[in-house]
């Protein structure tokens, strides 16, 4: 199936941006994650993958990711998103406040 020309200006434009904020957060990585240079767009992408909670109260819309593979990357993903929560993003739309978290795993 072909795309229209201005279909397919949009999709190129949202593969741009989602590449980008992808490095953003990869660069938000690199303090906590010794081999970001070799591994961290992977582990973003998988962290971005990985299955969630998302928890609404009244002042906070709270997104808790699952463990990863590893503890070492749960922990640096843990770390991206606290450097996240400082921001104190504000869901669209709403007056609620992003807090993005890590599950601890079960043992």
């Amino acid at each position: 199936m072909k795309l229209s020309i201005e279909r397919m200006h949009l999709t190129n434009i949202l593969k741009m941006v989602a590449y980008q904020i992808e490095g953003t957060l990869v660069e938000l990585l690199c303090p906590h994650y010794a081999r970001t240079e070799d591994e961290g767009r992977t582990l973003i992408q998988t962290a971005l993958r990985s299955s969630a909670s998302i928890e609404p109260t009244e002042k906070e819309l709270h997104v808790k990711l699952a463990p990863l593979s590893s503890p070492h990357r749960s922990k640096a993903i843990a770390l991206v998103c606290d450097t996240l929560n400082k921001t104190e993003s504000i869901f669209p739309g709403t007056n609620m406040r992003i807090r993005f978290s890590v599950s601890v795993p079960n043992i």
